[in-house]
């Protein structure tokens, strides 16, 4: 790898952006790939598959074959609501890859001792995000059922462009929170963007079932990114 691409793989590493270094393995010649960039052809299609997926390795395209070096930022799993949810999902999320943390500005929930090892912000999300901002690598989890607490998150994500947005509720509180979300300025393509009721339709009861399903519906947004409705849904 050559000095100068090893410093602009470090500086997509550093701003949380997903980057692939192709190399030519025939020449040696490489070249730093960002997510916006557009390739054609077999290798175009592989690159995309990495950026998805994460995962390094040679390939055979176009007639050559390359070495594609994938560096995704490592995915953040922001959970707004120190619920019961939330407890059984943080574990979940740990051993899945996710960085986890959650925030709450009601300190009877927000405790160390429901949450051990979890990076835990007892404040309102407005001075929490606007010290670690969301991203879009960054996945947001709206539990708390409160508008005063999971509207201004959920905004706030949709103008990050996170991977994926999901807010508890039924159907009617999610009607009015559309209707909020609308006034606040959101597109009705960004509002079409938020999973609610949150978490894959597995029949989910408990709380630990709910975070399962939270959980499976925040990978499968991660891993089918850029594939399209079509792509995802043969993914599902």
């Amino acid at each position: 790898m050559k000095l100068d691409s090893l410093k602009a793989l470090n500086a997509e590493r550093r701003a949380r952006r997903a980057a692939v270094l192709l190399t030519d393995l025939a020449t040696g010649a490489d070249r730093l790939v960002r997510e916006d960039d557009v390739i054609a052809g077999e290798l175009g299609d592989a690159v995309k598959k990495a950026f998805r997926t994460g995962i390094s390795g040679t390939v055979q395209a176009d007639g050559a074959s390359w070495f594609l070096n994938a560096s995704l930022p490592r995915p953040r799993l922001v959970v707004v609501g120190a619920v019961h949810i939330s407890q059984a999902l943080a574990p979940m999320a740990k051993v899945a890859g996710f960085d986890m943390e959650i925030i709450d500005p009601r300190t009877a929930f927000a405790t160390a001792e429901r949450f051990p090892g979890v990076p835990l912000y007892a404040d309102w999300p407005e001075p929490v995000l606007a010290a670690k901002p969301l991203d879009a690598y960054t996945a947001l989890a709206a539990l708390t059922h409160d508008p005063k607490i999971d509207d201004f998150a959920l905004k706030a994500a949709l103008d990050a462009g996170c991977f994926y947005l999901g807010a508890l509720g039924s159907r009617k509180t999610h009607a009015g929170r559309v209707e909020r979300l609308r006034a606040d300025g959101a597109s009705p393509e960004q509002i079409g963007q938020i999973h609610a009721p949150i978490g894959l339709d597995i029949g989910a009861s408990s709380p630990a079932e709910i975070a399962v399903a939270v959980l499976a519906e925040v990978v499968r947004a991660l891993r089918t990114r850029g594939l399209g409705e079509a792509g995802k849904a043969r993914a599902a």
